[in-house]
């Protein structure tokens, strides 16, 4: 997005809807640091694997902590065993630092339950070739969970991505894509430094993040915390994201989304779109984000979508008790979105937008806004 950029005045002098909007917002824009709260809601995905289920770890299969030998090929066949196992099945990556280059992790498996316990430091390769750095795909009952993190190399490749087109940028590597995968519980890890996205969610249903970390540097580019599209029953809970974009961002299809008890910043806030871009997307509904703060972020809370594009329905959206600290546009309806300034404007108002506002000092106009276009 363009710091420079002007908005074209308040939402509720410029409110012209090009998709179904309902809104219930309940803002706290304070100065002071959230305290204790309440804990986050229980996650929803599968217990660990039960005692006496098959262990496989990876070190057994020829895997080395010394963060020069590859052990791609040895997850997959750690995989392979795991996933074709009649038991609960854990893979064990212990401590140690351990390279591993593009790994693809797929079913359906015959195992009931698959856990990836995560002790060490997994180092990605410098090169960006891949969509993804690793792939679940097709996967129901699967837990990925320890104190490990998983280190993608950005710095190495993030000034060479800024100089290229977007669509060079885009096909850098993800962290972690999860595929339809359903009934999944991320817990505990800790993803650092993603060449793109760190985790992106694609038509599964049932996963949970809890507990989870996530940091990029606040310039380093496209590294979205959680992406997610086409996906139910989503829940984030009681994690700390730090990026270069956007902290959530959510696409055209999803339903069901809980965000509770998580702190954004640095990044670009949390975002649903852009919408209406592609032909047949699906609606969006039933988003809550509660008990958030965001601090040193681009924007707060924002909406954006295309205004000359396809119709794509957003509705049922929830914010309340949201903290904002040092945000540069707290509260953002967006609907011009054209960051390569190719659009026309075919808009259409079709609902209302209902506000509940609390704040300390801020006026209604500064704190929502409505701009002509955005760049990022």
């Amino acid at each position: 997005m363009n710091k420079n950029m002007k908005p074209s005045g308040t939402l509720m002098e410029t409110f012209p809807a090009m998709f179904l909007l309902v809104l219930v917002a309940s803002f706290n824009m304070v100065g002071a640091q959230r305290g204790a709260g309440q804990p986050g809601m229980p996650a929803t995905g599968p217990a660990p694997a039960a005692a006496g289920g098959c262990l496989f770890d990876v070190t057994k299969y020829g895997a080395v902590g010394d963060e020069k030998t590859d052990m791609s090929a040895v997850l997959c066949k750690a995989w392979a065993d795991a996933c074709g196992s009649a038991e609960p099945s854990t893979i064990l990556i212990p401590a140690g630092k351990f390279l591993c280059g593009k790994t693809d992790l797929k079913g359906p498996c015959k195992s009931p339950q698959i856990q990836i316990q995560v002790l060490g430091t997994v180092t990605a390769p410098n090169d960006v070739a891949g969509e993804s750095w690793f792939l679940f795909d097709n996967v129901n009952n699967l837990n990925i969970n320890g104190n490990g993190v998983f280190d993608g190399q950005g710095p190495a490749i993030w000034k060479t991505v800024k100089s290229v087109a977007v669509d060079a940028m885009h096909a850098c590597m993800q962290t972690l894509r999860f595929n339809y995968v359903t009934n999944a519980l991320i817990e505990g890890i800790t993803s650092k430094d993603s060449k793109n996205f760190h985790f992106i969610v694609i038509g599964g249903k049932n996963l949970t993040f809890s507990h989870i970390t996530i940091t990029a540097a606040g310039d380093s580019p496209n590294t979205d915390g959680i992406h997610m599209g086409r996906a139910a029953q989503i829940s984030i809970l009681d994690s700390n994201i730090g990026t270069g974009d956007d902290c959530i961002s959510v696409g055209d299809g999803i339903s069901d989304l809980t965000v509770t008890n998580v702190t954004c910043g640095p990044g670009h806030g949390i975002a649903i779109g852009s919408l209406g871009m592609y032909p047949n997307e699906s609606p969006v509904k039933g988003i809550h984000v509660k008990n958030c703060t965001l601090t040193n972020t681009l924007n707060g809370l924002r909406i954006k979508s295309w205004p000359d594009r396809e119709v794509c329905d957003a509705s049922d959206i929830h914010f309340d008790d949201i903290i904002m600290n040092n945000v540069s546009f707290p509260i953002i309806v967006d609907q011009d979105y054209c960051p390569w300034n190719t659009c026309k404007n075919t808009v259409r108002i079709v609902n209302r937008l209902y506000c509940v506002l609390y704040d300390s000092g801020l006026n209604v106009s500064q704190q929502l806004e409505l701009l002509e276009s955005t760049d990022s």
